[in-house]
């Protein structure tokens, strides 16, 4: 970058950042963790930091033997040199959480030498693309010298760096990011409590095994939920078939992909792919219900998606097969109600196989549904149907957040 200085720059701060090596500004910690006295052992989670190891992988962890881990304290960093998402080549992180653990004598453990490096600001570097980019040279080089897809200690103390020569801007950049971390963690929060607030629901608006009327219902309503077999209440069809790979990705048709339906409650129109026209196949129509027919484990094996609106020529996935109601049904009751644990208990046990797991049209027509009054679906779907609309908000602003802090990383660092 011409100068060296970022594109985006708070204001008073014009001088040229300095290159420097990691290895001047970072010193390598090697102390042993000889009399097992810290018995906390951590890993490193790309999204949440250094993480206590038996929590996150619930009780699972590598090695009883904690005698030749690393101990880390609370503001020194380690490097997990393995691939994780959004970190081909490893990611850094500082320890906040606890005031000291181990970590595997695998990772790279460093603290910052200096005073005149602020931590918060060298934290959020480790996270931009400029950091990234110095990483895989440097790993890229090593594969074609020693044909290792490895990084050394000594490659990575070695990595350049540029640094604002001012510790005052080092600060604001470092205080700017924790500010807007802290804003996507709240966020991230309200999006997980309110998924958790929508679970309990699910569990507790439709009727158990055995009875008749939920946990949780609004005061209008006082009667039995009707018990229903699927199959008693409408009829199955096939997906796409006789087809071949060349005649998909173009046409005035469109089909509804395995995914859509796998990830969807509610069909999203928005993620249909091309097809040729063919009269021959079934048509999907607003308010068929479309299920997958096989998964790699049981528990994702015919998730059920309802589809919300007509479209000309759509098709169905061969992987999947539909169900159309034999009368107008509310989408959001509905859609709700065939993922409610009391439904998928059921279709969980259905499913068969070893590697990969299937369930049939046939078994799947016998699965029980509970049923109330049509004016207490509707309550039901249109309550429901706003939480689903509140978690969709809070998504957006939450990717709506990330992705400023995605391009803010890209143009705040030289």
């Amino acid at each position: 970058m011409a100068g060296n200085v970022p594109k985006i720059r708070f204001p008073g701060f014009t001088e040229p950042w300095e290159q420097r090596k990691l290895g001047d500004i970072a010193q390598r910690i090697l102390r042993k963790n000889k009399s097992c006295e810290c018995t906390l052992p951590l890993t490193i989670s790309a999204q949440y930091g250094l993480v206590d190891q038996e929590a996150f992988f619930n009780k699972r962890i590598a090695s009883k033997d904690l005698s030749n881990y690393i101990v880390v304290k609370a503001g020194e960093f380690a490097y997990n040199k393995s691939y994780s998402e959004g970190y081909p080549w490893g990611a850094i992180k500082r320890l906040d959480r606890y005031p000291s653990g181990v970590v595997s004598s695998l990772y790279i453990v460093f603290s910052i030498r200096k005073e005149r490096i602020n931590s918060d600001f060298l934290q959020i570097l480790f996270e931009s693309d400029v950091w990234h980019k110095e990483v895989n040279k440097v790993a890229a080089e090593g594969a074609r010298n020693h044909g290792l897809l490895n990084i050394t200690s000594d490659d990575f103390f070695g990595i350049q760096l540029y640094l604002p020569v001012s510790q005052e801007e080092q600060f604001r950049i470092g205080s700017f990011f924790s500010e807007l971390n802290n804003l996507i963690t709240l966020h991230q929060r309200k999006l997980d409590d309110l998924k958790k607030f929508k679970s309990g629901l699910l569990q507790k608006m439709f009727p158990k095994a055995g009875e008749t009327v939920p946990e949780v219902r609004f005061p209008e309503f006082t009667g039995d939920w009707e018990q229903r077999k699927l199959g008693e209440i409408g009829n199955t069809f096939s997906g796409l078939s006789g087809k071949t790979k060349e005649d998909f990705g173009h046409g005035q048709a469109s089909f509804v992909t395995y995914l859509n339906v796998f990830n969807n409650s509610i069909g999203q129109p928005n993620m249909i792919e091309k097809v040729e026209i063919d009269p021959k196949q079934f048509q999907v129509k607003q308010g068929d219900i479309l299920f997958t027919t096989s998964s790699e484990t049981p528990d994702e094996v015919g998730m059920a998606c309802v589809w919300p609106v007509n479209l000309p020529n759509l098709y169905l996935n061969s992987f999947c097969f539909g169900f159309r109601p034999k009368k107008e049904i509310d989408i959001n009751f509905y859609a709700h109600m065939l993922r409610s644990p009391q439904v998928r208990n059921q279709i969980t046990l259905l499913a068969q196989g070893i590697s990969r797991y299937n369930i049939s049209k046939t078994k799947m027509m016998d699965i029980r549904i509970w049923l109330p009054s049509e004016s207490e679906q509707r309550w039901i779907g249109r309550f429901l149907g706003n939480i689903d609309n509140l978690i969709t908000l809070h998504q957006c602003k939450l990717d709506d957040l990330k992705k400023l802090k995605q391009g803010l990383l890209q143009q705040m660092f030289v």
